[in-house]
């Protein structure tokens, strides 16, 4: 959950408005107020922003304020302004729990970088409550699956349902993407969550292993990964075991099944058992906003596991690591940030050399194939979702050197 708001709060009008067009141009989301009275309202426990706050203001001052929005949320961050040049004031603000303190008039540049400063501190908190209290829910999907796009809530969504279905399932997705985890987290989210949970790769697996595994698994699931290489006499044999029941089948595959089936490696009768239900693990390159949410959440497991406090994840690293193609998925992702950690260098290290400009033309590339990947590769519609004028994308397009048709599932 990002922070983007800042409440001003200033009873003198003409620079209650110099201020707000400062941070206007500056591509905050400012809110204005005249007064506490006024501004009270706006103030409340999950407030998705920051306050800046005159001190001296009639009635109720930038004091009464600041007390009122640290019993809200001891964690909201309020700056305070004074036209006083006072000393002392600033250190009763600071040691009251102000996040900062100006004077006024203010630098507009000391003024925008302390409310993004502030910004980014209170972004931090309500994406740790966040994911607080999705652990909290007891609901597995919203524990286990990160990410904040579309697609994954969808995922979320699509994995529930085949937990309440309690039906054979297909679990499929690019290398890297985490097939295993979903299939597990279907089990989790599943009235079987407390029976046993198998995974194992289906190459190689002959019959009287697949036999035993199925008996293991009575009441509970197993996960059979690239279901394809299982040899045709365990497909035969399980197709049998699926029919007396007792243990639910997911099959995992990173190809295209329809295809198997065709080639005679996969039997048409166990494809189409499993795909009553598929799932569909997006890859990074078609939700790169979950990037950000991904990297934070595995450096935080990394820290743990190495016994390390975790780094600052600064704004250059998150967009360095947005302009990268991920081919590797969550997987490659999850490796970077194991070595950011150990604080081994890697591509994100590479990425944060480059100036600017070169970041963000990598940043929007990522995003015009994001926008390709979800809408299949139709120009049209990726260009509406990403609310550019046709000719504007086509441009892009051109200048990045991405083909439309490339992103077309199934094409060619």
């Amino acid at each position: 959950m990002s922070a983007t708001r800042v409440l001003l709060v200033d009873d003198d009008a003409a620079v209650r408005e110099a201020l707000g067009q400062t941070l206007e141009l500056a591509d905050f989301d400012a809110t204005t107020a005249g007064s506490f009275v006024e501004a009270k309202d706006l103030i409340a426990p999950d407030f998705a922003g920051v306050i800046v706050s005159d001190i001296r203001m009639p009635g109720r001052d930038g004091f009464h304020l600041l007390d009122f929005a640290r019993e809200a949320d001891p964690d909201l961050p309020v700056i305070l302004l004074t036209g006083e040049g006072d000393i002392p004031m600033a250190v009763r603000a600071m040691s009251a729990g102000a996040f900062g303190f100006l004077e006024k008039p203010c630098d507009a540049a000391d003024l925008t970088a302390t409310v993004a400063r502030a910004l980014r501190t209170r972004g931090m908190v309500l994406e740790n409550r966040r994911m607080r209290a999705e652990i909290e829910t007891g609901d597995p999907a919203a524990r286990m699956i990160f990410g904040v796009s579309e697609q994954a809530n969808a995922l979320r969504a699509g994995v529930r349902h085949a937990a309440r279905s309690a039906t054979p399932a297909l679990v499929t997705g690019a290398p890297g993407t985490g097939i295993s985890k979903v299939a597990e987290v279907v089990h989790l989210s599943s009235a079987r969550a407390k029976r046993p949970f198998e995974k194992r790769a289906a190459r190689g697996l002959d019959r009287a292993a697949l036999m035993t595994l199925w008996e293991d698994c009575a009441g509970g699931t197993l996960f059979l990964d690239e279901i394809a290489a299982l040899p045709p006499d365990s497909q035969l044999a399980l197709i049998d075991a699926m029919d007396a029941g007792r243990t639910t089948l997911i099959g995992g595959s990173t190809e295209d099944l329809e295809a198997a089936v065709s080639e005679g490696r996969l039997a048409a009768e166990l494809y189409w058992r499993l795909a009553v239900i598929v799932l569909r693990v997006p890859p990074l390159s078609e939700r790169p906003e979950d990037i950000p949410v991904l990297f934070r959440q595995y450096v935080a497991q990394a820290a743990e596991q190495a016994g390390v406090a975790p780094p600052e994840i600064t704004e250059a690293r998150i967009a360095a690591l947005m302009a990268q193609d991920w081919p590797g998925n969550a997987r490659s992702l999850m490796s970077a940030a194991m070595r950011f950690v150990l604080r081994m260098p890697g591509d994100a290290e590479r990425m944060a050399t480059l100036g600017l400009a070169e970041q963000m033309a990598q940043v929007e590339r990522a995003l015009l194939v994001a926008a390709l990947g979800r809408h299949n590769g139709h120009a049209t519609e990726a260009a509406r979702a990403l609310k550019l004028p046709r000719k504007t994308f086509y441009d892009k397009l051109a200048k990045h050197g991405v083909r439309p048709e490339e992103f077309r599932r199934g094409a060619g």
